[in-house]
């Protein structure tokens, strides 16, 4: 709730000061030699840099509200005039924070599902690729020579995910050590795929949303609703069974 209150306070500064911007970039050099002034001017990039993408969640909710109006109850309110108390203005964020998230969720997990779908069709047609009754789909890129853990299992796995389009959202690679994780207790192409595996295999899994997250959205919108995944994952070991 604070989050969305910021956002929109913020925004309504934008905008209000976006009023005079012009003018202001005239009239006002910066000097990145004083301290003021560069401190000023990374504060106020923060700013920006928040308000663009936070401006950009909304939009993509397709939720539209009326920069005329917000200026006016920011100017209001600044100087103690505000037609509403701060009870209603909450009520009425929480509502609208609902409203955006339910519309993105909307729009833009019908776009995953529909790129998902897509991709899922094309991938099955390419050679080595075994798709299993669930409907997971993966390709043996090294075969292991080890133990196949069992769904009460814990493993030690390197492995990338990523979403359809290639954006990578998780990486053990990256953060330079393996993960751990419980098979029970992990998504359900997780738990299925990595059974497949034998320790020291390494498997590209292409998992359709059903077997993902579903209809949530992941990660602060980093995994939309409805994303088919991709993961890369190397079974370095079994660590142990969840039930010892």
């Amino acid at each position: 709730m604070k989050t969305m209150q910021k956002v929109f306070a913020v925004s309504a500064l934008t905008l209000a000061l976006s009023a005079c911007g012009n003018q202001a970039e005239q009239e006002v050099e910066i000097d990145f030699d004083d301290e003021i002034q560069r401190q000023s001017y990374a504060l106020g990039a923060s700013i920006g840099i928040y308000v663009e993408e936070n401006l950009s969640y909304q939009q993509e909710a397709g939720v539209e509200l009326d920069s005329d109006i917000i200026i006016r109850a920011f100017a209001e309110s600044a100087r103690g005039d505000s037609r509403m108390s701060q009870q209603e203005a909450e009520d009425i964020l929480i509502a609208l924070q609902e409203q955006v998230q339910r519309q993105r969720a909307e729009i833009v997990g019908g776009r995953a599902m529909s790129e998902g779908q897509e991709y899922l069709a094309e991938n099955a047609e390419r050679d080595n690729v075994v798709i299993t009754e669930s409907g997971l789909q993966y390709e043996i890129i090294r075969e292991g020579e080890g133990e196949r853990p069992a769904s009460t299992d814990y493993v030690e796995v390197h492995y990338e995910g990523s979403l359809v389009n290639g954006d990578v959202f998780d990486s053990s690679y990256q953060r330079g050590e393996p993960a751990v994780f419980p098979l029970n207790r992990v998504i359900p192409g997780w738990t299925e795929g990595l059974q497949l595996m034998r320790e020291g295999a390494h498997y590209r899994f292409v998992i359709p949303a059903e077997l993902a997250y579903g209809e949530r959205e992941v990660g602060g919108g980093r995994i939309p609703a409805n994303s088919t995944l991709i993961f890369e994952v190397e079974l370095l070991s079994i660590v142990g069974d969840d039930e010892e």
